[in-house]
């Protein structure tokens, strides 16, 4: 079976994606991205495909997974119908191998991202180190997640136990994916055009795919519906407007493409979990102490 390319999109105000499931069960999903990815499954047990490695794997589990190689997890739904997670870091490659170039504390990771391009599987003393990280990035702000990461990956580049998983012989040649040139024209009209109206049909228009059909591309490709992501989108650049400026909430609400303030204020409280006006409040009573 051939992977299909998965298009990675960095967490807000971040150089690289964050994200914690929470799922019955995992789906058998062979992709693989250009990014580097660290990935933690807990309370699941089934097959962990990395390359050409195919193992049974049981919880908890710790994989640093390089760019492009193909890989997946894939379990049944527990006896118990308890829910299994999944943490998930996705590094960009120049943006991590550029920190390690650019620092000569980091000097010492450049074996351990090029071993993972077999896939490196970590001892249960470094998951459970890993386990508590993860566990404060998920209400961790940007800078201190970062640091977090910094310290995940120093936890990884001391396990000696640690084994590589996928053979030295295995490599993935072919990286062409039509859908990625699709993706990134799409995406790079929403971010030119999201302060007004977007529609479904245009931007299927611009993917030359039917609309149902790009409604289901959108989603597989970005784990996010094109409703979701435009969201998001508006809701950062709220964030910036709310922070670097005095506009008015219902302004703020028209510039970023929202039909009206209570459509705004809803979406708000989803994504950041507060109104407009207690988080510009919040931010002035910080500044202010």
């Amino acid at each position: 079976m051939k992977p299909m390319c998965e298009k990675v999109i960095p967490s807000s105000n971040s150089s690289w994606r964050f994200v914690k499931y929470q799922l019955p069960n995992i789906d058998f999903n062979w992709h693989y991205h250009p990014e580097y990815e660290i990935c933690l499954t807990l309370n699941s047990q089934g097959l962990r495909y990395i390359g050409d490695h195919i193992e049974e794997y049981s919880e908890p589990d710790l994989v640093f997974v390089g760019p492009h190689m193909p890989h997946t997890w894939h379990s049944s739904i527990n006896e118990d119908e308890s829910t299994q997670i999944v943490y998930v870091a996705q590094i960009p490659k120049l943006w991590l191998d550029g920190q390690v170039a650019e620092h000569p504390e980091m000097q010492g990771l450049e074996e351990m991202l090029e071993r993972s391009s077999r896939g490196i599987f970590y001892s249960p003393e470094s998951t459970e180190k890993a386990l508590s990280l993860f566990q404060q990035m998920e209400s961790a702000d940007p800078f201190s997640r970062y640091i977090l990461l910094m310290n995940l990956l120093n936890v990884m580049l001391k396990d000696a136990q640690s084994k590589l998983l996928s053979s030295r012989f295995f490599t993935y040649g072919d990286k062409t994916d039509s859908g990625i040139d699709k993706l990134d024209r799409v995406i790079e009209y929403i971010y030119g055009n999201f302060d007004r109206g977007l529609y479904a049909d245009e931007l299927a228009a611009i993917a030359h795919m039917s609309t149902n059909h790009f409604h289901r591309f959108f989603k597989k490709r970005t784990e996010r519906t094109l409703t979701e992501f435009i969201n998001q989108l508006r809701i950062g650049k709220a964030c910036k407007l709310l922070i670097n400026s005095n506009h008015p909430i219902s302004v703020i609400s028209d510039q970023c493409g929202f039909n009206n303030i209570s459509n705004f204020n809803r979406q708000f409280l989803s994504i950041k979990g507060s109104t407009p006006s207690r988080f510009r409040k919040s931010l002035r009573l910080k500044h202010a102490q």
